[in-house]
């Protein structure tokens, strides 16, 4: 097991890692849309879907791999209302890729930092 970690993204707000390589697979922990330049948390759900996609992205490049290689995302929405401002921008985040990752998406109460989203995922290395 092998802990990746980027200053690209944001450091963990908690006791983990951002990601875990394991057996050909990358573990992506929970990421909301901190920008790693400023420590803070982006403004809106649209904002802040983009830079938690930044985000995945670059740990992805750290660990090797790249968003064509995710094969399953858990999304995290403290409003499902918001749920098709999110897949319009999910979507041309994959834009090219032949298969979208298995994907689920729930509402949750609440987040860490309030958050109005999270995504987790899992990649090929």
């Amino acid at each position: 097991m092998q802990k990746i970690q980027t200053a690209q993204a944001p450091l963990p707000v908690g006791h983990y890692s951002q990601a875990v390589a394991v057996n050909g697979f990358l573990f992506i922990s929970g990421q909301i849309g901190i920008n790693p330049e400023t420590g803070k948390l982006k403004e809106g759900i649209e904002n802040q879907t983009e830079q938690m996609l930044k985000n995945i992205e670059e740990i992805l490049k750290e660990a090797g791999t790249a968003k064509e290689k995710i094969v399953k995302t858990t999304i995290f929405l403290k409003n499902i209302k918001d749920f098709q401002k999110v897949n319009a921008i999910y979507k041309k985040f994959f834009e090219g890729s032949t298969v979208f990752p298995a994907r689920s998406t729930v509402e949750v109460s609440n987040l860490p930092l309030n958050a109005e989203i999270e995504i987790e995922c899992m990649a090929v290395l």
